[in-house]
């Protein structure tokens, strides 16, 4: 968990989901898809996001999902 809690997925940066070691390298995509759709209501959700299936199963701890 990151040391201020969990990160809202839906208002995050790219350099803030990047500093997730399980979404390093992601966040530019993860942005991208949240803008496109109008951002993610479960974090299940990323597993759309290309390249993240199965890289995101266990960090519900350092995400959460919350209205923008």
């Amino acid at each position: 968990m990151n040391r201020h809690g969990p990160i809202n997925i839906n208002t995050a940066t790219a350099d803030e989901l990047d500093a997730i070691p399980a979404l390093k390298g992601h966040g530019f995509e993860i942005v991208r898809y949240r803008d496109e759709r109008g951002g993610f209501s479960d974090l299940r959700q990323l597993a759309e996001v290309p390249g993240m299936t199965g890289k995101a199963d266990d960090i519900s701890a350092e995400l959460t999902v919350e209205a923008s």
